[in-house]
């Protein structure tokens, strides 16, 4: 596949712009000190309610990890490190399912078909947590 044509493939742009997505949740996780609090983005359950929510403390969690402090970021939230892996695993699969796509042209129905179901059972398990408590907020 020429560098040109994979402007016309909506798998690999879709691809692209979910690694650039996560890419920028990692760089996102690596500016901001989990040390200085300094996080521009604040949980807005939190700042209405007074009440943490389920995803509290994930961006000081996220930024625990990326510096290898494990143990604190499960403080700041206990469902840090499976969100984690799995941004980091759906960074690896765009990347790797994209080659794959362009490589091999006769199998790229089979390869979406399985990348729909996988990627969307994975994100059930690891955010089954997160859909429960907002079934149970509303």
């Amino acid at each position: 596949m020429n560098k040109r044509a994979w402007l016309n493939e909506p798998y690999l742009i879709i691809n692209f712009v979910l690694a650039g997505v996560i890419m920028l949740i990692m760089i996102y996780s690596g500016i901001f000190s989990p040390d200085k609090d300094d996080y521009p983005v604040v949980c807005i359950h939190e700042k209405l309610t007074g009440e943490p929510c389920v995803s509290c403390g994930l961006s000081h969690s996220f930024s625990l990890i990326i510096r290898g402090r494990i143990d604190e970021a499960y403080e700041w939230n206990k469902y840090g490190m499976r969100i984690f892996l799995f941004f980091a695993g759906q960074l690896f699969i765009r990347f790797v399912f994209s080659v794959i796509y362009a490589n091999h042209p006769d199998s790229r129905n089979q390869l979406i078909i399985y990348d729909i179901i996988g990627s969307s059972a994975l994100f059930l398990i690891v955010f089954m947590p997160f859909l429960i408590w907002i079934i149970k907020f509303s």
